[in-house]
């Protein structure tokens, strides 16, 4: 398995330059370049509708680091302290006002080649399963009304999202079993397409979803499982929402018409999402966020371009764009910067359709904008919604309610179908057929 900050670097939007580590906790370093300090009495109001929203982040990509960092053995942290070397922990967790968090089942795109998706995922879901059940503060949800339930208890509520269509290996057998684990999401597709449907980050195949791929999201319906097209292109986000039959959500994506990066979701497709009554949950990763991105790819294509025109070697050209990416490190971005795509999801799709899902995936932060670098900071960026004149019934639609009640008619057109529909039983369809 290889890090999930590899897969960022892909992109060609992040460098190999390292922002160096701030503080784990840093409550107060508060980088915010761009975006004032806010007022205190905002950031307390903050943290008091976050806890009664409850707050629900849909990624966060902890049982990936649990398995890279000491294979899956959870003896070597004691989740109830820092832990400088995760990007969460119970502490932390409880101070960024977390009340639920799905924890991701991640399997790079590549496992399709080797035919191992399934199981590398089983590892995920057994770590991650360890994780919930090891410690007293989390209890694992797997319906909107255990959220509530489990949040009221005073714990924090678990649930599994599955970051990649590619993990159930064209079986529908196997994303039923995803479900009986505690999947309650599963991104069509990761970095590379699948056989039944398009990747944003892929050359097309399938110019969307294929018939199979259009069952699968159909059987997700029947079982209660939520289609999530982050991740997805454009023709695979529509093709999506014209036949689900349930609220999608895109787990942590933002807005193109901000940064025009491939992972974030177009103006006409934020359009459908009022009808359907899906959420798109806002990313907290710079490369997704920052909207000088776009040119700082562009001057970065250029250098290699330009070394390639000067030296004979794949080394010297590495070493050479070492060198640039030292004095040219990559734009992080700013809180205000990921208000702004709030902004214009609510501006096209309305307020009742977003939510946050911030992805973080390493130790240090320094992939995701400044102010937001580990999950203590949460409120810092509804402090700044609040400072923009959102009101505390949209700031808790935001936190956490738009999703529950996403997550409560997800549950009700899967109980109505399973009255009707049979479960997909057809195995290896792929393609067209």
């Amino acid at each position: 398995m290889i890090s999930r900050r590899r897969f960022i670097e892909q992109t060609s939007l992040m460098t190999a330059s390292a922002v160096l580590a701030k503080s784990t906790l840093a409550r107060a370093a508060g980088p915010y370049e761009g975006s004032p300090a806010p007022d205190p009495k905002l950031l307390e109001r903050a943290r008091a509708l976050l806890k009664k929203a409850p707050f629900i982040d849909t990624h966060n990509d902890l049982p990936s680091m649990f398995l890279e960092t000491k294979a899956g053995d959870l003896k070597s942290f004691d989740m109830s302290q820092v832990q400088p070397t995760l990007c969460a922990d119970v502490p932390r967790l409880r101070e960024g006002c977390v009340g639920a968090q799905y924890w991701s089942v991640f399997v790079e795109s590549g496992t399709q080649v080797t035919h191992t998706s399934l199981h590398e995922a089983l590892r995920e879901f057994d770590v991650a399963l360890r994780f919930i059940r090891s410690r007293p503060e989390l209890a694992q949800a797997r319906t909107a009304d255990d959220i509530e339930r489990i949040h009221h208890g005073g714990q924090i509520a678990c649930l599994l999202g599955v970051e990649g269509g590619h993990m159930i290996e064209d079986s529908p057998a196997a994303l039923r079993t995803f479900y009986d684990l505690g999947a309650r999401y599963m991104t069509l597709t990761h970095w590379a397409n699948v056989d039944w449907a398009d990747a944003a980050t892929d050359e097309p195949e399938h110019q969307g979803l294929t018939e199979f791929g259009k069952r699968v999201v159909k059987e997700m319906n029947r079982l209660g499982m939520f289609a999530d097209l982050s991740h997805v292109s454009p023709d695979t986000m529509s093709d999506a929402l014209r036949v689900s039959r349930a609220p999608v959500i895109f787990s942590h994506s933002s807005a193109f018409a901000i940064n025009p990066h491939p992972r974030n979701v177009p103006d006409d497709v934020l359009r459908m999402m009022p009808k359907n009554g899906g959420v798109v949950h806002v990313n907290f990763i710079g490369a997704f966020v920052s909207p000088k991105n776009a040119d700082f790819d562009t001057k970065r294509k250029a250098a290699v371009r330009d070394l390639h025109m000067r030296v004979d070697t794949d080394k010297a050209v590495a070493d050479g764009m070492a060198e640039w990416d030292k004095t040219n490190p990559a734009p992080r971005g700013t809180i205000s910067d990921v208000a702004d795509h709030i902004d214009h999801i609510r501006k096209v799709a309305g307020v009742d359709h977003i939510g946050i899902g911030a992805d973080f995936y390493e130790a240090t932060g320094s992939s995701m904008v400044a102010g937001l670098e580990n999950v203590t900071r949460y409120p810092y960026l509804f402090a700044e919604l609040l400072h923009r004149g959102y009101t505390d019934e949209d700031v808790m639609k935001i936190a956490g309610r738009n999703h529950l009640r996403a997550m409560r008619q997800m549950e009700m057109v899967a109980t109505e179908l399973q009255k009707s529909e049979a479960p997909l039983i057809t195995e290896g369809l792929k393609g067209t057929n």
